[in-house]
């Protein structure tokens, strides 16, 4: 929603962006791993997803999955969802989302997730999703929805994207308002989702009465993890290309390989300077997620060292993150039956939430 919806000074490239739009007012910077507000310390419930579409990859750790570990170790009520509904408005063979759901629980947990601290669950376990979707749907207008980057992005130039796709924002509102969050972890990418889950909130309460919070952006520092390949590009799963990605189950050789494939430049000194040189700038930003150093403090430390050899450093580094994680994960898929409870767990504490929050609902909008 994958996630995972981040004073603005602080976060580079968004000022003017979200200076424009609504959502200015309910943005919450991620500071020093604290979500923090000067004028407001209420309790919070904090709901994020991610699509079971595969193994994740460190850009998907660094800046979604590390922050949500974060977020749960600060005793917030936080509720993280598998959103396997999400997952089929494109083609998916059943059997392999089977395993995908599995594999990812199993990464969730590898990376930090304590089912005792946080709530992880199956979001086709809990049939009010699609209850209160229907509800807000009937709330929503075409017009609105065709400007959403996930229909404009996926449905292609004659918009011939399905149902499924098309509604999929609301789908997502609905997971956040049936938790009534009050914060979601976010990227950029999702700034206009969060703000469609806001004025459905908004529309709800105007018809109905005062019952849905608004939902607040929680903007994470983390850039975006570049491609390997295409380093003026995020690193995606979907990306034919295996080499442009590190999964969180490669193993140390794998990792190596792919970094020494990894495209840079002709300048072979090791500087961040995204504009001009966004490989070399993608590795020194993945260094410095992982060591925690800063990236002035990387460019000293390797002065003199040229981006051929540069690129197996950043390997040692990812190694000594990811590894831990990868040998976790690998054990984790092995006990099937760990997994499965870790998510009946889960989904009954998830539909405990949505069946009084969805009783609610329906006394409201006068089905009882």
């Amino acid at each position: 929603m994958a996630l995972p919806m981040k004073s603005f000074s602080r976060v580079c490239g968004l000022s003017k962006f979200l200076s424009s739009s609504r959502l200015l007012r309910h943005v919450v910077c991620c500071n020093n791993s604290t979500v923090s507000s000067a004028k407001d310390d209420s309790p919070r419930t904090i709901f994020s997803g991610i699509q079971p579409t595969g193994i994740p990859h460190i850009g998907n750790y660094l800046g979604a999955l590390q922050q949500w570990v974060q977020l749960q170790e600060e005793g917030h009520r936080v509720i993280y969802s598998i959103v396997d509904m999400h997952s089929i408005t494109v083609p998916q063979d059943p059997a392999q989302l089977r395993e995908n759901i599995f594999d990812m629980t199993a990464c969730l947990l590898a990376c930090g997730i304590d089912p005792d601290k946080s709530i992880l669950f199956q979001q086709s376990s809990v049939s009010q999703h699609a209850e209160l979707a229907w509800v807000l749907g009937c709330k929503a207008t075409m017009a609105r929805l065709k400007h959403l980057p996930q229909w404009k992005a996926k449905s292609g130039p004659k918009e011939e994207g399905g149902v499924g796709l098309f509604t999929y924002p609301i789908l997502q509102a609905a997971d956040i308002l049936l938790y009534k969050a009050s914060h979601v972890p976010i990227g950029v990418d999702q700034v206009q989702h969060l703000q469609l889950a806001q004025d459905l909130a908004t529309t709800f309460n105007y018809h109905y009465g005062q019952y849905f919070p608004l939902p607040k952006a929680i903007l994470g520092e983390t850039k975006k993890v570049q491609s390997l390949r295409k380093p003026n590009s995020k690193m995606s799963k979907s990306e034919a290309d295996p080499k442009s990605r590190i999964d969180l189950t490669d193993p140390p050789d794998v990792v190596r390989e792919k970094m020494k494939k990894a495209i840079t430049d002709f300048t072979s000194a090791v500087t961040y300077d995204p504009d001009t040189r966004p490989g070399v700038s993608n590795l020194v930003r993945i260094h410095s997620a992982c060591t925690g150093l800063s990236y002035d403090e990387i460019c000293r430390q390797n002065e003199g060292i040229e981006t051929a050899k540069y690129k197996f450093v950043v390997a040692d580094a990812v190694i000594a993150k990811m590894d831990p994680i990868r040998t976790e994960i690998l054990r984790l898929q092995k006990d099937r039956g760990f997994l499965e409870g870790v998510l009946r767990e889960g989904a009954s504490k998830a539909r405990d939430i949505a069946e009084k929050t969805y009783s609610d609902v329906r006394k409201l909008v006068g089905f009882s």
